[in-house]
């Protein structure tokens, strides 16, 4: 009884100081602002936020004294449990009339309780839960203090591309938090050039055995890259059993998310040391004055607030929690706190708790007022107007021992840089090798993984290889004692160079498609369709690479050449009729030459005119004849003109280029091989019903019949003597007038069978011969550089020597340009040389002849001139007198009499006597025609 009393004296007693204290608010005008804060307080992260909590309720109303509104907060302890969680929310609507609240911790557990915040409208402020599922769209009162998992998947398949990984195995715990990021990770893989081939899901409850197998199940796959996505509890245990198995090795790449890399710094440093080797991501704080103070109190405020537990660092879960109080007591006092009750729902039905929650008057309000809170907190910038926090940059980090070291930055905008003060304008997400600080990888090597390995299983890759037609590229062979298959050819030459360029071994085996009986067993889309059922690990030889097979298996990049070409015949095609001396020159050049030589005689014959050359006596056609001959024959001697010697001299020039150019051709035109194909087009054949030859088992028998071509007209042939005993007997005698393959084999073909045949083409378009792989094979990406590397030196050229010969030997090969006539562009220089000199001798023997007649010419003008002069002056005394006796004669008809026409014109007479001299009359037409009369 003694005990009760004591009890219930302190009950009261306790009772009286919370009146006492209410009494004291209320009559100081200040409100309160009740707030739930539901924590998981057993976790390190529950730990760190409810003192950064704590310590911002203390720290913001010291500096804001005058602030009425005051919060008061409620915290409860959710023991992880999602049912707990709810249920303490429960009660703090109920029984403490909460306006907000804050949390809670996990994923899982805020999903229930985001669903009570928006059925009372009361904010739910989380600053730890960042799973992405959960969306303020459906549940308009929940907000994330923190970042979603999404911000930071850009930031993963950057590393991954940025190292040249091209698959990626997550392993996260199988919780909302966990399988929230996957969907996103995969996607931004994908867009990164990267997949997932697998999903490594681990129960949130899974012990170490479990954890185990999982990790056994892990090494007998091919990728060696991981995303580990989990919390501390259960990534503790995995790096642990991980280590003790070996995968904590130099061919493995371990990622770690920021749930993980967050907290890092407060990690014991036995469980760093498991993770040694290991790169993460997390968000990057900005280093200010105000933080570093608050980390030294906190650290001190820790320890007093968890006196048995070792020591640990600040994580960005405890800053977030500090601006997460400090935007709602932001909030809170912008609320009229008089309106601040709770109103029942309307709908009384429901009996359950749920039922009877009531509605907070002040939550739109409240919950507007957070939405518009935005200031610069201990996280930076802390902004929920988009109802989460928006990144900026994550800062990589590296686990070396036991300890963390900074290895660079990315953000969206610059991708991964190495530090933060230098130029970012260069993105590196795209690099083989990324612009970050060295890292030591898990065995403690500076080699970067390559990302994938064999199985550990002990078996060799199953290479499948198979003999054709073309033994040069491949031929196989089986030891009857022992089985082994032996390969050999081009193909299986470039194969083993490109493993010797690989950067790591790999164990392999041939195994033959037909068993080394024969060449008839499948066509080759059955080889390749063996690698998509499992039998092969690959299959190489000559392999074409087809739209078609993409769909099943991957392929290297080529290692020949491409297209689809004829072999042909060829044959003579020299013309020795009776006309062919005419043949070396075009007609263009030869009717410019007999112009030239014409205008040059002519010339010529001016010249010689002008300097009184004897030879040019005798009629005119006589003299033109011993011009040309003079141009024809180009005798110096018997011209005298200095100018005629030259134009001589240029048009000996002339006439010695033409006439060697001439004797050339017509040369080569009498004995040289012109050497033609018989055939230039495929459709050429298809229209004359010609029979064509291919490759037995090829894919060119399916395109000629695309083509047209009717399957009688189309023959198959085992060996290359087939096609040549084919094709010398033609189609006319049981043959072939063409064979249809690939350029490879056409090589062959030709190394063998030289002289008589040739390639026309390609005609068609293929993409050449590769390797095959499994889809998404990791080996694909490193064959086709080791590939490339190949075909860029001079391995290639050797290999090629080595088993198909030298390219060039055959003068068949490739096309046939025959002898053609020359034409007059080729010579218009010589013709424009001859025409300048001409014209210009001319020229200047006119202005020689000009220069020294020049005064007979300038007297002989003047005399031209007098003569014109004196005849001017006649003509106008002549004209005068007329005009004076045509006047006259006017007069004289005015005043005599017309008695009669006989009268009249004895009159006329009588008059045109008296007035001028019989000598020097010059009768008029008029007068001409009355003397007449």
């Amino acid at each position: 009884m003694g005990m009760e009393g004591a009890a219930g004296r302190a009950a009261i007693f306790f009772l009286f100081l919370s009146l006492t204290v209410a009494q004291n608010i209320t009559g100081s005008g200040e409100d309160t602002l009740n707030v739930g804060v539901i924590l998981h307080l057993k976790s390190l992260v529950g730990k760190m936020a409810r003192t950064s909590i704590l310590m911002a309720v203390e720290d913001f109303y010291k500096a804001h004294r005058n602030f009425k509104t005051k919060l008061v907060l409620h915290i409860r302890d959710s023991n992880g449990d999602d049912i707990q969680a709810a249920s303490e929310a429960i009660d703090l609507l109920e029984n403490y009339n909460v306006r907000a609240i804050v949390g809670p911790q996990k994923s899982s557990e805020a999903t229930f309780v985001s669903d009570l915040g928006n059925k009372s409208q009361v904010p739910v402020i989380s600053f730890t839960a960042t799973n992405p599922t959960l969306s303020s769209i459906n549940v308009p009162y929940f907000l994330r203090g923190t970042l979603s998992d999404v911000a930071q998947v850009n930031t993963l398949a950057a590393l991954v591309k940025a190292y040249g990984w091209r698959e990626v195995v997550p392993i996260y715990e199988d919780t909302d938090y966990g399988r929230g990021i996957i969907p996103y990770l995969a996607d931004a893989l994908q867009e990164f050039g990267a997949s997932m081939p697998y999903r490594s899901a681990i129960s949130e409850s899974a012990n170490t055995d479990q954890i185990e197998r999982e990790l056994y199940k892990l090494m007998t796959m091919q990728t060696r890259v991981y995303v580990v996505h989990m919390s501390t509890n259960i990534g503790s245990i995995l790096f642990k059993k991980a280590k003790d198995l070996g995968m904590m090795s130099e061919d493995y790449a371990w990622i770690l998310t920021d749930g993980i890399s967050n907290i890092a710094n407060s990690l014991s440093p036995s469980i760093l040391d498991e993770m040694s080797g290991a790169i993460g991501v997390r968000f990057y704080v900005p280093a200010s004055k105000e933080l570093d103070d608050f980390t030294t109190r906190w650290n001190k405020r820790f320890k007093e607030d968890n006196p048995n537990d070792p020591p640990s660092q600040l994580s960005i879960f405890g800053l977030w929690g500090y601006d997460t109080i400090w935007a709602l007591a932001q909030a809170a006092e912008k609320v009229r706190m008089a309106d601040a009750i709770f109103q029942k729902q309307k709908d009384t039905k429901n009996t359950t708790c749920l039922g009877t929650l009531r509605i907070s008057a002040i939550g739109p309000k409240l919950l507007d007022s957070i939405l518009h809170s935005k200031f610069r907190g201990l996280s930076g910038e802390f902004d929920l107007r988009n109802r989460q926090l928006e990144f900026s940059t994550f800062q990589i980090i590296h686990v070396v021992g036991s300890q963390l070291k900074e290895i660079g930055f990315w953000t969206a905008k610059h991708g991964i840089f190495r530090q933060l003060n230098k130029n970012k304008s260069k993105t590196t997400n795209m690099n083989s090798v990324p612009d970050l600080n060295p890292v030591v990888w898990p065995g403690e090597v500076h080699t970067v993984p390559k990302g994938w390995q064999i199985p550990t299983n002990g078996k060799k890759l199953r290479i499948g290889v198979r003999t054709n037609a073309y033994p040069e590229f491949m031929k196989v062979e089986s030891n009857p004692v022992t089985n082994e298959i032996t390969a050999s050819g081009y193909a299986i030459d470039v194969f083993e160079e490109a493993l010797k360029r690989l950067p790591y071994a790999i164990p392999y085996e041939y195994v033959s498609f037909d068993n080394g009986q024969g060449i008839n067993s499948g066509s080759y889309n059955d080889f390749v369709y063996q690698v998509y059922l499992g039998v092969y690990d690959a299959a190489i030889g000559d392999i074409t690479i087809r739209y078609n097979r993409t769909s099943y298996v991957d392929f290297t990049l080529p290692y020949t050449e491409s297209g689809v070409a004829m072999i042909v015949p060829v044959k003579d095609d020299r013309n020795k009729n009776t006309w062919v001396f005419l043949k070396p020159l075009t007609t263009d050049l030869w009717f410019g030459s007999i112009a030239f030589f014409i205008y040059t005689a002519i010339v010529i014959w001016l010249l010689e005119r002008r300097s009184n050359n004897a030879e040019l006596t005798g009629s005119f056609l006589r003299q033109l004849g011993i011009a040309i001959y003079f141009s024809f024959f180009a005798d110096r001697e018997r011209v005298d003109s200095i100018l005629s010697r030259l134009v001589v001299i240029v048009w000996v020039f002339v006439l010695l280029v033409i006439t060697s150019s001439y004797t050339a051709n017509l040369s080569s035109m009498l004995t040289v091989q012109q050497l033609q194909p018989t055939v230039t087009d495929v459709h050429e054949l298809l229209k004359n019903g010609e029979y064509v030859g291919y490759p037995n088992g090829s894919y060119v028998a399916d395109l000629l019949r695309g083509l047209g071509f009717d399957r009688t007209k189309l023959r198959a042939y085992n060996d290359l003597d087939g096609f040549a005993d084919a094709l010398a007997k033609g189609s006319q005698n049981g043959g072939i007038s063409a064979v249809i393959d690939e350029v490879p084999y056409i090589k062959i073909f030709l190394a063998k069978h030289c002289k008589g045949y040739t390639m026309i083409g390609p005609i068609y378009k293929s993409e050449g011969f590769g390797f095959a792989f499994p889809k998404r094979s990791p080996l694909v990406y490193d064959f086709s550089r080791a590939i490339l590397s190949i075909t860029e030196g001079d391995s290639i050229i050797n290999i090629e020597k080595k088993w198909i010969g030298d390219q060039h030997a055959c003068q068949n090969d490739g096309t046939i340009i025959s002898s053609s006539s020359l034409n007059f562009n080729s010579f218009s220089g010589l013709f424009l040389v001859t025409g300048v000199a001409s014209t210009s001798a001319l020229l200047i023997a006119l202005v020689m002849f000009l220069y020294k007649n020049k005064h007979r010419i300038r007297n002989s003008i003047r005399r031209d001139q007098t003569q014109k002069g004196y005849e001017a002056e006649r003509i106008n005394e002549q004209n005068q007198e007329m005009t004076i006796h045509s006047n006259q004669v006017h007069n004289l008809q005015l005043t005599v009499p017309d008695d009669s026409d006989e009268y009249r014109c004895q009159q006329d007479g009588e008059i045109s006597i008296e007035q001028s001299p019989a000598s020097e009359v010059q009768t008029s037409p008029y007068f001409a025609s009355h003397a007449q009369q």
